[in-house]
């Protein structure tokens, strides 16, 4: 927390000094400062010192430091307060605003960039691209207005010549959606003025030494600011002009600036430096132009004809009754009307350039009732207190301003305070101030006050003076005793007769000067100037002027004048300021050198005493850090107590809020008022807030499974219904089809196919299983009428298809299987194998022949002999059929390990063996001639394979489709008789 910096910093938080004096308060200060405490805390109020050099505090580690964090967690900082105002405008869905003051030179500006810079880093964690790219419009807008609105002063290298207020709309997630931006009294003389060691704005040194030799060429203009009378007295500067310029063309880019309106506004600034070169000479009578080249420069740059260009400068077009008569100028007349031009044409381009940002950044089409209610932070930047060796009209509005924005912290922070306690009947000890509304009344106070005389003496007919306007203050402000001048004060001789006056300000005492008030103040522009630029070809030119359009024979109202204007904003300022919650910077310029070692003592002191800093800390000490209606607290806080959440029992709100405060230990550091409740010290506001996020939490997780179950429940019950549905409509699916079925399936046992003609219906998903059942009845059907001998022959020829379909092309399978062909192809030897075969069956125990078949037997060396083939449920013989078919060898056939067959006609067919004796054959004698007999071969042993592996229990017998091997066609006798098969398989 900030005051739990070490003590060798100082005193974080005026608040805690021990002893409430100047003295100690100076002390303190310039310890912090020394010690590069630039920050520090009265209360909930920043005061900024200005370092005058650049620090390491603002990079992305600092933003995390202060994200989320309450404003005495961590060391004084702009980020405190900005977090402060969002955490505020957040949660309490209430506009806030930040509002930095001081005099010219302390760092309001940079401040306000850095606040700004903040709150951009720290919203939009989705990277929502539209909300990217309104923060990114709103941090280029300040180099823009930077560029054409401030200058350097002899207090401060980047002074703002105007002032500033930004408007900054969230959405009800806390994220940046637009803008708008105000400004206030550009101080516009300095365009054709400045005094020694200053400068004009920047935007003219930055075009001039910024801009690339093309664009001055076009512009008919050079680098050297000495070449033009209005910039030409400027002094110098450590600003980079060149980088200046073109990071200012990348931020107009940036927002919107097209490439036309880019180079129009350089026109203008080049056309503002051509006027300052304008000189005017007399002939006799007639005045006349001394460099008519620069007028057709200004011509071609303001895109309107020479020859109006130079009516405009030398003739006034006046109307009296119906006639319309060019009047023309004197030199001194002349010079007037120029330099009013160039003070006009530089003014409204800054506002037309203040309303094309705004026109990009302002929120569109936004619907509260559909998006949520949309929030703003203000963030106010305006001229500080000036103090100049000769002040004019310009420092006397500055001033008032300033006088406005104290007397609103006056209200806010001291007098509105003290008048609440009282109001809500808690205990007060009523403090001391300096109230500055007398001096806000001695300005803008109506028939009496100076902006009124100002406004008199300007309407009075006939030749108004600057001294006939001295001599209404001095008539009407004799006995103020903030007003005085030489004649109230002939002995004062700090005043000059019929030219100053001096006003007794809260930051001291200003002495004025009436040179020019009168002029300003009418902010006379000719008409005929108007005009000029209204009909320029330049659509931007007649954007900027439309009243240019009226005609010389109009008549108009008398316009406002300036003082009239700037009042009038500045008192709509307040108001605006006033119905959001105010969060304060109060910056303080350490010394007039720019030096970053140097603490001024009495310099500062007599900032802190104008500022009312003391004041405040006597306010706060004594004060309460927040207060709140019993209502609002309680509906924000009833969740941390039982008696209290969700709903109190109480005799009222009042009682609710002190029975809660009482449970959480917080008595003795809360008052309560009539209608409010005070918290002393922001430790109990924080402690609150810690309590409050914890319950959320625990509240949302409650939702969260209440509103799950609800879900869960919800999709149980949808979930049931969709069962009950689905099992009706299976129900009705099934039943539906086992109709179909039976109808069609009716009278299929008189068939002769015995229904295999009959189509069956597509079955629905669940009864896909039924329809194979189905078609294994079917064919059970067909198979139970046949015999035992054609089962078997079925089931092999089953088994050879399983085995070599795709293989070969002829299995035999549309013929009687027999078997035993031995019998039919060689009937003469008949009689010799039915005793050959009733001995091995005596002998081996055979119980049925499987196949046999004559055979052309083939051996290691290639030699063909014709031999029988036959095949029993027990071995395999080899006969020879030349000697009555006396077997030659027997392989049981337990030995037989696979089977090779060629996908050819030729019908080879090999044995393996397990001592790799393969004995290779080719079916032949076959008759009818090339009847294939492979297959019933090979379904033969299939069959008995399979029949044996049912009954057997041997683990060692491998599946039924691993007894055929395969063989691709290539007949070679050597390769197939070297064959064999590890396993009793079919090998693919």
């Amino acid at each position: 927390m900030a005051e739990h910096e070490s003590l060798e910093f100082g005193k974080a938080d005026f608040v805690l000094m021990d002893n409430v004096c100047m003295e100690d308060f100076m002390a303190n200060l310039k310890l912090r400062f020394e010690k590069g405490r630039i920050y520090s805390y009265i209360g909930e109020v920043v005061v900024s010192v200005n370092p005058y050099r650049a620090m390491n505090i603002y990079g992305r580690d600092a933003v995390e430091q202060y994200r989320n964090r309450e404003l005495y967690e961590r060391p004084p900082h702009l980020f405190a307060i900005a977090d402060a105002a969002y955490k505020a405008m957040k949660r309490r869905n209430k506009d806030t605003c930040i509002v930095i003051s001081g005099e010219s030179g302390a760092g309001k500006t940079e401040a306000s960039k850095y606040i700004m810079q903040y709150i951009a880093a720290i919203t939009n964690p989705n990277q929502r691209a539209e909300v990217e790219r309104v923060k990114n419009m709103l941090l280029k807008s300040n180099c823009v207005l930077e560029a054409f609105g401030n200058a350097k002063t002899n207090r401060n290298d980047n002074s703002s010549r105007f002032g500033k207020y930004m408007d900054i709309n969230f959405d009800f997630k806390g994220d940046p959606i637009g803008g708008h931006i105000s400004n206030y009294l550009l101080e516009k003389s300095r365009v054709i003025f400045q005094q020694d060691g200053e400068r004009s704005f920047h935007s003219f040194y930055q075009l001039l030494r910024g801009g690339p030799e093309s664009l001055l060429r076009s512009l008919h203009i050079q680098k050297d600011p000495k070449a033009y009378a209005y910039i030409k007295v400027g002094g110098q500067s450590s600003i980079n002009d060149g980088a200046d310029f073109k990071a200012v063309a990348d931020a107009m880019k940036v927002i919107g600036f097209t490439s036309e309106e880019t180079l129009t506004a350089y026109k203008i600034l080049a056309t503002t430096l051509h006027l300052g070169n304008l000189t005017f000479g007399v002939d006799g009578d007639v005045i006349l132009i001394q460099n008519p080249k620069v007028v057709s420069v200004i011509g071609e740059l303001l895109s309107t004809p020479e020859d109006n260009v130079e009516k405009a400068l030398l003739f006034r077009t006046v109307a009296t009754g119906r006639d319309v008569i060019d009047k023309q100028h004197t030199a001194q007349e002349a010079g007037y009307g120029r330099d009013a031009l160039a003070k006009a044409m530089y003014e409204r381009l800054f506002c037309w350039i203040v309303g094309r940002i705004n026109d990009v950044i302002e929120v569109k089409n936004y619907d509260a009732r559909v998006h949520g209610k949309n929030t703003v932070i203000g963030v106010l930047d305006i001229y500080g207190f000036e103090i100049f060796q000769n002040n004019s009209f310009e420092q006397f509005c500055i001033n008032y301003c300033n006088e406005k924005l104290q007397q609103l912290f006056i209200q806010l922070v001291l007098k509105q305070e003290q008048e609440e306690y009282q109001r809500e009947g808690i205990p007060w000890k009523h403090i001391d101030y300096f109230n500055n509304q007398i001096i806000v009344d001695l300005v803008e106070q109506q028939h009496k006050g100076i902006f009124s005389v100002l406004d008199e003496a300007c309407m009075n007919v006939g030749k108004v003076t600057d001294e006939v306007f001295l001599q209404g203050l001095n008539g009407k402000l004799a006995k103020h005793v903030h007003y005085t001048s030489r004649k109230l004060s002939p002995t004062d001789k700090g005043l000059e007769f019929d030219r100053d006056f001096r006003v007794k300000h809260y930051a001291g005492n200003v002495v004025y000067s009436v040179v020019g008030f009168i002029d300003k103040n009418k902010d006379t522009l000719f008409q005929d100037f108007k005009r000029l630029l209204y009909n320029s070809s330049n659509p931007v030119f007649k954007a900027m002027w439309p009243e240019g359009k009226l005609r010389i024979t109009e008549v108009t109202k008398r316009p406002l004048t300036a003082a009239t204007l700037f009042k009038n904003s500045m008192i709509s300022l307040v108001e605006n300021l006033a119905c959001k919650e105010p969060y304060y910077v109060r910056c303080i310029k350490p010394n007039d050198v720019k030096s970053p070692l140097l603490f001024e003592q009495e310099r500062c002191r007599h900032q802190v005493e104008y500022l009312g800093l003391l004041e405040n800390v006597r306010v706060r000490r004594a004060g309460f850090a927040y207060r709140q209606t019993y209502p609002r607290f309680l509906q924000r806080y009833k969740m941390i107590s039982e008696f209290t959440w969700p709903n109190h029992d109480l005799p009222s709100d009042r009682e609710a809020v002190k029975r809660l405060l009482q449970g959480c230990g917080f008595d003795h550091d809360v008052a309560y008022g009539k209608t409010k409740v005070f918290v002393r010290t922001p430790r109990t506001l924080f402690s609150l807030e810690a309590q409050r996020a914890d319950m959320l939490q625990r509240i949302v997780l409650f939702l969260q499974k209440v509103w799950r179950g609800t879900l869960a429940r919800t999709r149980c019950r949808r979930m049931r219904a969709g069962l009950v549905i689905l099992r009706a409509y299976r129900r009705y699916k099934v039943k539906s089809y086992v109709r179909e079925v039976n109808r069609r399936f009716r009278n299929v046992r008189t068939m002769k196919d015995h229904g295999r003609s009959v189509k069956w219906p597509a079955p629905p998903k669940v009864l896909r299983r039924f329809e194979e059942t189905n078609n294994q009845w079917w064919a059970w059907t067909l198979i139970k009428v046949l015999s035992p001998e054609e089962v078997l022959q079925v089931r092999a020829k089953v088994a050879s298809l399983e085995a070599l379909k795709g293989q070969r092309a002829d299995l035999g399978l549309q013929r009687a299987w027999e078997g035993n062909y031995l019998k039919r192809d060689s009937p003469d030897t008949a009689s010799s194998l039915a005793l050959v075969s009733g001995e091995l069956q005596r002998k081996d125990k055979f119980m049925r022949v499987l196949f046999s078949c004559n055979v052309r037997k083939i051996n290691h060396f290639h030699k063909v002999e014709d031999r029988a083939l036959l095949i029993t449920d027990r071995h395999l013989y080899k006969m020879d059929p030349q000697k009555q078919y006396k077997p030659m060898k027997s392989i049981p056939l337990y030995n037989v390990t696979g089977l090779s067959v060629s996908p050819g006609k030729d019908q080879l067919v090999v044995f393996h063996t397990k001592d790799s004796r393969d004995l290779v054959v080719c079916l032949q004698g076959m008759r009818p001639p090339a009847e294939s007999r492979i297959g019933e071969l090979v379904g033969a042993l299939l069959g008995h394979f399979r029949r044996s592996f049912l009954q057997s229990s041997y683990k060692d017998v491998f599946l039924h489709r691993r007894l055929v091997h395969l063989r691709s066609a290539r007949v070679g006798f050597s390769l197939l008789s070297s064959l064999s098969l590890p396993c009793l398989a079919l090998i693919k």
